[in-house]
Formats: structure tokens, C-alpha cells, sequence
């Protein structure tokens, strides 16, 4: 489930969790649409990546290449950030 700027996810615990979108972004390299996210209530800042699948379902992210492509748009995200500051 998704509305303005949040997500709903569960975890390993089957339990739902509303999470923060931070950005989203279409790869050209994938083909994909990915989004970016954390949980409000984690203190430590852990950021979480998905794809979404032709029908707008959530999956996971599977491969090593694709974690280093979103890893990658993660760190540039990150850095603009902290340069508007």
C-alpha cells in the first residue's frame, strides 16, 4: 500500500510497518522503477531500496549489480542533500 509519501511494508515478523519514501527513480540501465525508503521509527537512519513490478507490486532486489546501481543513486542522493544544507 502506498499514499503520498508513505509505505507500507511488513516484516519478517508479518507485522505492518508505515515507512518514509525518501525519493523514487526510473534506472534506463534496468528499465525498472525503484523506491527508496526508511523506517521513522529506527534511529540509526537504515535506508531500504525496492523495485516495483509491472503491476506496481513491491519486490525485492535480487541481484549484486543492481544493488550497486541503486546503491550508487543512494550516494548521489545523499550527497545533494547535505550540498543544499
Amino acid at each position: 500500500m502506498l499514499d503520498s509519501n508513505s509505505l507500507y511494508v511488513y516484516d519478517e515478523d508479518g507485522n505492518e510497518k508505515k515507512m518514509t519514501i525518501l525519493f523514487t527513480f526510473d534506472s534506463d540501465e534496468t528499465g525498472c522503477q525503484y523506491v527508496v525508503f526508511q523506517d521513522p521509527e529506527n534511529d540509526e537512519s537504515e535506508v531500504f531500496a525496492s523495485r516495483y513490478d509491472d503491476k506496481g507490486q513491491l519486490i525485492p532486489i535480487e541481484t549484486e549489480a543492481e544493488w550497486e546501481m541503486v546503491e550508487e543513486v543512494i550516494n548521489t542522493f545523499v550527497e545533494d542533500e547535505e550540498n543544499a544544507d
